[in-house]
């Protein structure tokens, strides 16, 4: 089936697609890591609380990880061409309405909004390469979509330190979601005159209650922890945390009775009885739960502990961000000769590096961005290490038949580890920046990022062996 429908798509200006498809994708990293450089210029600009903080960023996450999976559902259905079209103008759309949230309220709606439409535009970038490289320039192409990616964190750091110190027409942190609008209409545009049609996949269904019950489940169980300090921990929250609890267990009821009556489940469910891709999802979850809520953490206390301008603290993450795409370009080969025993390694550098930056935050009164920047690059080449050679790991015991399946599982998973990460590590450091000290709050969160690392690798060392 695959071959037929790659032979009737048009290949022809394939290299031109491939520029407009990462360019989305680039679009999409971007603005993962220029919203943390902007986080504190919003809370000050819209008054915002430290659950409305957080959940700038998590309920973008949870909205994408529900949704992502949907989203390459409906490429299928109604051809991956028009999907990313109505992601990309989506994403579009919503960012503009980002930009111009009066409240935190309204800018949490938006993003919600933002990460929905994301996950229609982001599994289409994947399915085209696929389509559309088959050849011996299939390589190739990954590869450029690769560095793409890794660059997109370098990008999102420096452009978001820049726009709000430039202050464009006065927009402020407005502009970091402003940037979005004319980048997305030019990639529609090209998308529309270029992209070609794609054969639609029959016996494609979409499985909507699923997706609804596993994001209220999600947002029962995280909401919580983005709201706690707002209202004192009040005992009521942690009756909602048990709710969410229950809910994704009926979410995994219901996605056995939709198996049952012969529709096509959100998930793939004969997955969940492969021990070591169980455990190579919690080796993901682990390490994503430490991934985005460390750089939440670290622009907080750049910029409200240490009062680091926001273009400071920006390019303090580029070393890192070019550490991690070098790491990135190493890892894959390593992995293929030393299997998880690489990625086993990475955690134990990142560790490293994470040690060195609390004794420089624990002993250097008001260490320089220039200091952290360098301290940094140790724990950016562990996460490359990592990151890139970690979906490979977790997929390799999947037959073939269920990889699509099982790549969706894998990213749903590290997204809600991301979210989950920034609510409950940003809890903590919100909670002790108020208590004691943002310095506090930024070293009892160093140890938790080595803590959630330190579970990551025992969850490889599981999978390795089970592997051998």
């Amino acid at each position: 089936m695959h071959q037929i429908v790659t032979q009737q798509v048009d290949s022809s200006r394939r290299w031109w697609v491939l520029a407009i498809v990462v360019a989305a994708q680039f679009m999409f990293g971007v603005d993962a890591f220029i919203v943390n450089v902007a986080i504190p210029t919003i809370a000050s600009d819209l008054k915002a609380t430290p659950a409305q903080i957080e959940s700038v960023i998590a309920i973008y996450l949870i909205a994408y990880a529900t949704l992502v999976v949907t989203g390459g559902r409906l490429g299928d259905i109604h051809g991956t061409k028009n999907v990313f079209l109505a992601g990309v103008l989506g994403f579009t759309l919503t960012s503009l309405w980002c930009g111009l949230a009066q409240s935190g309220a309204e800018l949490i709606i938006a993003r919600l909004a933002q990460g929905a439409t994301a996950a229609l535009m982001v599994p289409q970038v994947l399915a085209t390469l696929h389509l559309l490289f088959t050849d011996g320039q299939r390589s190739r192409a990954f590869a450029i979509y690769g560095i793409v990616l890794g660059l997109a964190g370098a990008a999102g750091f420096l452009l978001g330190g820049l726009l709000i110190t430039v202050d464009l027409a006065g927009a402020g942190w407005r502009s970091v979601f402003f940037v979005n609008v004319p980048c997305g209409l030019v990639i529609a545009c090209a998308a529309w005159r270029i992209m070609p049609s794609v054969p639609r996949r029959s016996g494609t269904r979409l499985d909507i209650k699923g997706s609804v019950v596993l994001f209220a489940g999600l947002l029962c169980l995280i909401g919580p922890l983005l709201f706690g300090h707002d209202v004192g921990w009040a005992p009521w929250l942690w009756a909602v945390m048990a709710v969410g609890g229950v809910v994704l267990a009926a979410f995994l009821k219901l996605e056995h009775a939709v198996a049952r009556a012969g529709g096509m489940p959100l998930i793939d469910l004969t997955l969940l009885a492969d021990a070591a891709f169980l455990r190579g999802l919690g080796a993901a979850f682990f390490f994503f739960f430490a991934n985005l809520s460390f750089y939440l953490v670290m622009t907080l206390f750049m910029q409200r502990g240490l009062h680091i301008p926001p273009l400071s603290a920006g390019l303090a993450f580029i070393p890192l961000a070019l550490a991690f795409v070098v790491a990135s370009r190493h890892s894959g080969a390593r992995a293929r000769h030393r299997g998880t025993k690489v990625l086993i390694e990475g955690c134990a550098v990142q560790i490293a590096g994470l040690a060195t930056l609390a004794l420089v935050a624990g002993f250097v009164d008001a260490p320089s961005p220039f200091l952290l920047a360098f301290t940094m690059i140790v724990f950016g080449y562990g996460q490359g290490l990592v990151m890139a050679p970690l979906s490979g790991a977790v997929l390799s015991t999947v037959k073939p038949v269920a990889a699509g399946s099982a790549s969706g599982i894998y990213g749903t998973i590290a997204q809600i580890g991301n979210a989950a990460g920034v609510a409950a590590i940003g809890a903590v450091y919100f909670a002790l920046e108020a208590l004691q000290s943002a310095r506090a709050g930024f070293l009892v969160s160093l140890v938790l990022f080595v803590t959630f690392i330190m579970i990551s690798a025992v969850f490889l060392s599981w999978l390795r062996r089970a592997s051998a």
